[in-house]
């Protein structure tokens, strides 16, 4: 008996118990979320248009600037990576001349060119495998060709042919956390021009295309600026 009294002494010197953590709690905003979202899909099919700004050349006869076209297809290879390849069209012209006419009749005018583009390589997302704010930076680099597919002018020596390109971009993935994206991208396709040795030689009044100051070859960087809508596949 006096064990229990004992006992129901201290408890009512204790006072009572607490209440519960929760109750302690001021009601209030709950937890502020994560800006960051994970990128779910695998696999991601894009068709992009934009424009091809190509660069200049001091002969006026290469493939000119014109709309742009094509198909890109990536897919995730490991962290921030995915293996990208693009194939492309280029709405272009360029100037036909004939070099061994004097500068006055030279220009034989302007010729549709389309220009088509094949390329390889990887793309980095800046944030890694998720989004931040729904916006995903990106940074690609490949390599691949650029070819008019050997369309000529029989009285123009010049020719683009099929020559070896290296391509880089920068852009922005916009993510709707659906199965439908939005992208836009800038970046170039740098490939080589050669000048045939015709433009070299004068015509009868004396002028030539070039002059001997003039490199026969060089490399000319061609900005492309490109809007697209993906569709992303497996998970």
């Amino acid at each position: 008996m006096k064990q229990m009294l004992f006992v129901f002494a201290f408890v009512a010197m204790a006072g009572p118990p607490p209440p519960p953590i929760a109750a302690q709690v001021d009601v209030g905003y709950p937890p502020p979320r994560s800006p960051f979202t994970d990128l779910e899909f695998k696999h991601e099919a894009t068709l992009f248009g934009g424009y091809l700004a190509s660069g200049k050349d001091p002969a006026g006869v290469a493939p000119r600037g014109g709309p742009l076209a094509g198909v890109r297809y990536e897919v995730v290879v490991g962290g921030p990576a995915q293996l990208v390849v693009r194939l492309a069209q280029a709405m272009t012209d360029r100037d036909v001349i004939d070099p061994t006419a004097p500068l006055a009749t030279r220009n034989l005018g302007t010729r549709s060119w389309p220009v088509y583009l094949a390329d390889a390589g990887i793309s980095l997302n800046l944030t890694g495998q998720r989004s931040f704010r729904r916006i995903v930076p990106v940074i690609y680099g490949g390599i691949g060709i650029a070819s008019d597919l050997g369309k000529n002018v029989d009285v123009d020596p010049y020719r683009l042919g099929t020559t070896f390109a290296v391509s880089a971009a920068g852009g922005l993935r916009f993510v709707t956390g659906g199965r439908v994206q939005i992208r836009a991208d800038v970046g170039t396709y740098l490939y080589q021009i050669k000048y045939p040795t015709a433009y070299y030689v004068q015509a009868s009044d004396n002028t030539a295309v070039l002059d001997d100051s003039q490199a026969r070859s060089f490399w000319k960087s061609n900005p492309a600026f490109t809007l697209g809508v993906s569709y992303l596949l497996f998970r």
